[in-house]
């Protein structure tokens, strides 16, 4: 009996720390900076697409923090390459404006596939919008 008290109480501490600090990335801190070419609520739709991809996608990374790199960040350069990303994948969309956010964020409780255990990461988020459309993620990693 004491045997299965003990792998009872084992199991439901395992499963405690299963959920153990993953809360919706919308709670996570947001720095818009200063932007002259932006307005937050552009900005608040792009964000929404990053908060999406850790909702349902990187399943146990707890989303802390998102901050605008800048309006210099959407040059030509950058715009041709998500144009570039957007034609090796065989669409036809193309960008008119880029737009990246800086992320800091932490990986599950219990390693999988490639994350490692309970680490922090920064990451960066690029997104790709075409003229009077809607912003596509497009890459993010580090």
């Amino acid at each position: 009996m004491k045997k299965i008290a003990a792998l009872i109480t084992t199991l439901l501490c395992a499963l405690q720390l299963v959920g153990c600090g993953t809360r919706p990335a919308s709670e996570a801190k947001i720095d818009y900076g200063t932007s002259s070419l932006y307005t937050k609520e552009d900005m608040d739709e792009a964000i929404k697409l990053i908060e999406e991809l850790f909702d349902n996608e990187l399943d146990g990374c707890e989303l802390h923090s998102l901050t605008y790199e800048g309006d210099s960040e959407c040059n030509a350069e950058n715009v041709a390459w998500l144009n570039d990303l957007e034609k090796a994948r065989d669409n036809k969309e193309r960008f008119k404006e880029y737009i990246a956010f800086k992320s800091d964020f932490r990986s599950p409780m219990i390693a999988y596939g490639a994350w490692e255990a309970d680490k922090d990461y920064h990451w960066d988020f690029c997104l790709g919008r075409s003229e009077g459309g809607k912003w596509k993620l497009m890459t993010w990693g580090y």
